[in-house]
């Protein structure tokens, strides 16, 4: 892990509200490089809990380059890469049972990879603990801020009593329900949406085998693409699955869960026999996508994660976009010298960024509750992965773009446009032949997707990891 790094701005103390998988990082982050940081989070610290944290209740995540990345430029991933489990591709279970494997990228190091939420959380804190000028108080709940004073009442939930603490540098971190943003909606100007996705969500746990194997394929997401509903499944460590139910109509009685799971999913009732069980017993959550027009107040106040752009998790870049923004912040902290210039280019690299992977994301639904079953989106995965494999300086699909590189999620979006217009067009002339001649396309390709991806390569050859 590096030593304490250079940074030209004015020596403040940071506050975050929000421990978190953002705030964590972005705690250990700002003390390397020199800043006294204080984190307040509502919760109690999952660590007392550690062996059971997030498990059945939070969907879990899939990490993908945009999150190891933030991770291993303070040189933290490897414990993560340890825990993860790779999914290089995604396994789809049809009405019948039958599975169709469809790789994700190129190759098969080009993987997304599970990882309980609830596990990295707690592994984030205890790096942040460790970490020297980190101190984090739980059970701190943020009753009001007063963004003139620059402060904020909070109420310890252990003993019922309230305090006021003053900021220098106020980041919220603390998720779609953010005080901190709520105390900025008031400000003139400030333009707020919050769009709840009609379907809702449910969880389940498949067990293990009696051996603690896993019951199916280890190393893929699994995917029942049923239309209007679907249910996924990611692999953890010790042999279960996180499965996520996402559906609109709530069923109320047991019979008709009995009839729709025995419809829809019958190899699943086969691999979790206690699903009617579970499903009662599990919340059902709900999903948002969550934008506002600002992030910062003046030079002191900051929205950084959910608490500015919550996503909707169909394309597994919530917690992605988030580190990425960890990532960001920390090369203006290295380059800009005044708070001002931090907070108004952080805006203005992240606002177009963020709004295009929470569009894509919400595409993304229909591609895995419906297109990942029809015969002509599954023509186009054939005929996308050969225009990669035989044309890889001028063809890269929107999923290895947003998923298994540093692209920014805007140009990445408009890649995909042009993308899905040529392989509809290819789809016309040829379906079902994939082994038609590419000379002609390969001309088509260049001319209308080629200023885009000229565009992308030029800012890839731009990267650089933070401290180097």
């Amino acid at each position: 892990m590096p030593t304490k790094l250079k940074s030209d701005l004015p020596p403040k103390q940071i506050t975050i509200i929000g421990a978190g998988l953002v705030g964590s990082l972005l705690a250990i982050n700002c003390a390397k490089r020199g800043f006294q940081v204080q984190v307040f989070e509502r919760r109690s610290d999952p660590r007392a809990k550690r062996a059971g944290v997030g498990e059945g209740r939070s969907i879990n995540l899939a990490i993908s380059k945009r999150g190891l990345h933030a991770l291993s430029c303070l040189g933290i991933d490897q414990p993560v890469v340890t825990e993860a489990i790779p999914m290089p591709g995604r396994m789809m279970h049809s009405t019948a049972g039958e599975l169709t494997y469809q790789p994700y990228g190129q190759t098969p190091n080009d993987c997304i990879n599970s990882i309980s939420r609830g596990w990295l959380n707690c592994y984030l804190l205890d790096v942040a603990q460790k970490t020297p000028g980190v101190e984090i108080h739980f059970n701190q709940n943020i009753q009001a801020v007063d963004l003139e004073k620059k402060s904020f009442t909070l109420l310890e939930t252990t003993t019922q009593k309230e305090r006021i603490i003053f900021y220098e540098i106020l980041i919220g971190t603390d998720g779609t329900a953010s005080a901190v943003r709520k105390s900025m909606q008031a400000q003139l100007g400030f333009a707020f949406s919050e769009d709840e996705l009609t379907h809702g969500y449910k969880e389940f746990v498949m067990p293990a085998t009696d051996e603690g194997k896993h019951k199916i394929e280890k190393n893929a997401l699994h995917i029942w693409p049923r239309g209007s509903h679907m249910m996924i499944a990611l692999p953890n460590q010790g042999g279960s699955y996180t499965c996520t139910l996402f559906f609109k109509d709530i069923l109320k009685t047991g019979n008709d869960v009995q009839e729709f799971f025995s419809k829809h999913y019958k190899d699943f009732c086969d691999l979790v026999p206690d699903y009617l069980k579970q499903y009662f017993e599990n919340p059902t959550g709900k999903m948002v996508t969550l934008k506002c027009n600002q992030w910062t107040y003046k030079d002191s106040v900051l929205l950084m994660g959910d608490a500015s752009h919550a996503i909707v998790p169909f394309f597994g870049q919530g917690m992605n976009c988030g580190f990425e923004d960890v990532v960001v912040f920390d090369e203006l902290l290295a380059s800009k010298t005044n708070w001002g210039e931090v907070f108004t280019e952080f805006f203005a690299l992240r606002k177009t960024n963020a709004d295009a992977i929470a569009d894509m994301a919400v595409e993304n639904l229909t591609e895995m509750s419906t297109k990942t079953a029809d015969p002509h989106f599954l023509y186009q995965k054939k005929i996308e992965k050969r225009l990669q494999d035989e044309l890889p300086a001028d063809y890269q699909s929107r999923y290895t773009l947003v998923s298994f590189s540093l692209t920014p999620y805007r140009m990445a979006y408009e890649a995909g446009v042009i993308q899905s217009q040529i392989l509809d067009e290819i789809t016309r002339q040829h379906y079902p032949n994939t082994d038609f001649p590419l000379a002609s396309w390969e001309k088509i390709i260049r001319q209308k997707l080629g200023p885009t991806m000229t565009k992308i390569n030029n800012h890839l050859a731009k990267e650089h990891t933070p401290w180097t």
